[in-house]
């Protein structure tokens, strides 16, 4: 074990986990001293570890404020951010192993049918002999077009999905199940492991809920397994789609019109084939006195003082981040004090090998609140205040839902004005975009508006 103080105060922990890598560590973050610069997200520690020559996930670890008031009781926001690594182009990707789950109820006539089986075939193209398909439909009943199968003859298997017609009411929940059946049958720890759902409409067949259909994506996270949501057009519940994605780990798009199907699944198949990381475990030890509250935007288990999520996957260059809130006790000026230890395990896609990430966060105490101002993590403080104002939206559509349209006009008015307000502070088009949607929102409550 080493430390080293480097710049404006910042302490720095570096722990060697094994002799072959060092592994990101952070130690006390964006600590200004001299209260004359604005913390930046660019000054956090990053250390990208290297197993064996490999490539390796980066993890970037930050509090909202890496100083507080001393003296008093603080709530303070932990980010615990993983980016997927490059790829390199000449490296062998990931077998897929992919469920194409089709809607063909009766909404799906016409043009709409005819752009999801265009959409699933380009899907087909895109696939390696090597990889895994199978195709299932569904209406008031499922039917599975294609087995899990190697992608070997694509002639029969593009001609079964031709043979789709839509009619019939909607089972969605024992559509996604039996996708998830078909993906179980191959599946592997070094493959993909991915059910991809097309629908327009309503799940009228079985459960129907949000909350049914969520506790079943979530269950399929625990299986390894992730769904991706695609709802076409104006009339799907979005709730539902969104919830299903979300607790799986997986994506969720919106095609307005049946022409964005073949764009959303290419970018959708361009996120499968690029998964650096797979079976991604987060454990966050919160140090004695410290009390973890809640966790913001992701599913994750608080058992006393531990929090501990998973995540199913991670693309190449793309960022995951858990964001918990704390609170600390009150401690002297001056005082450094642990805030929490970070472990992460995943899968290597590439190399194939269990990796292993660690850092420990500390924070200083301060009687000064220019320390605490100049002290901020901008980049933290936009990821908590946009998962936050999210938190009041779900709030504003469960009041419209119970009929308490004005109570929720009062959220979203209310959420626009502290996001416009943080935007100013942080210099934030994200959040001047998010404060400008919930006054949109807020107008759209209306009986004449509302969809």
């Amino acid at each position: 074990s080493a430390q080293k103080r480097g710049k404006k105060g910042v302490v720095m922990k570096f722990r060697k986990v094994n002799a072959k890598m060092w592994l990101a560590t952070l130690g006390l973050l964006v600590v200004v001293l001299d209260g004359t610069q604005p913390a930046r997200a660019d000054v956090v520690q990053r250390i990208a570890g290297d197993a064996g020559g490999g490539q390796q996930v980066q993890l970037e670890a930050a509090l909202g404020s890496g100083v507080l008031m001393a003296g008093r009781t603080e709530r303070a926001y932990l980010k615990v951010g993983l980016t997927g690594f490059k790829l390199i182009e000449d490296r062998a990707r990931p077998e897929v192993n992919l469920a194409i789950v089709l809607d063909r109820s009766g909404s799906m006539q016409g043009e709409k049918m005819r752009r999801a089986k265009d959409a699933a075939l380009m899907a087909i193209d895109r696939l390696s002999p090597e990889d895994i398909v199978s195709v299932i439909a569904y209406n008031h009943n499922v039917e599975v077009l294609v087995p899990a199968t190697k992608v070997h003859d694509r002639r029969d298997i593009k001609r079964r999905i031709m043979s789709l017609g839509a009619s019939g009411n909607t089972a969605l929940f024992a559509g996604v199940a039996k996708g998830a059946y078909e993906v179980r049958k191959f599946l592997s720890p070094s493959r993909v492991n991915r059910v991809l759902l097309v629908s327009d409409g309503l799940a009228n067949e079985g459960p129907s809920t949000p909350g049914e259909l969520g506790d079943l994506g979530h269950s399929l996270l625990k299986g390894g397994i992730s769904v991706t949501t695609i709802g076409l057009g104006h009339g799907y519940n979005e709730d539902l789609m969104f919830e299903l994605a979300r607790r799986s780990d997986g994506n969720h798009a919106f095609a307005e019109g049946a022409s964005d199907l073949a764009r959303i699944f290419s970018h959708e198949l361009g996120d499968v084939l690029s998964v650096v990381a797979r079976e991604v475990n987060v454990r966050i030890k919160c140090s004695s006195g410290i009390r973890p509250i809640r966790v913001l935007g992701r599913d994750a288990d608080i058992s006393g003082n531990t929090i501990v999520a998973r995540l199913n996957q991670l693309y190449a260059e793309q960022e995951k981040y858990l964001l918990v809130e704390v609170e600390i006790p009150a401690s002297p000026r001056g005082s450094i004090r642990k805030v929490a230890s970070v472990d992460v395990y995943y899968l290597n896609a590439m190399s194939q090998n269990k990796d292993r990430l660690t850092g420990d966060i500390s924070v200083k105490f301060s009687d000064s609140m220019a320390d605490v101002t100049s002290s901020r993590n901008e980049a933290v403080m936009v990821s908590t205040l946009d998962l936050v104002a999210a938190e009041q939206n779900k709030r504003a559509v469960i009041l419209r839902d119970q009929g308490k349209t004005e109570a929720a006009k009062n959220v979203l008015m209310d959420n626009a004005a502290m996001l416009d307000k943080a935007a100013a502070e942080y210099k934030s088009p994200k959040l001047k975009r998010r404060a400008r949607a919930n006054r949109g929102d807020a107008d759209n409550l209306a009986p004449a508006k509302w969809n």
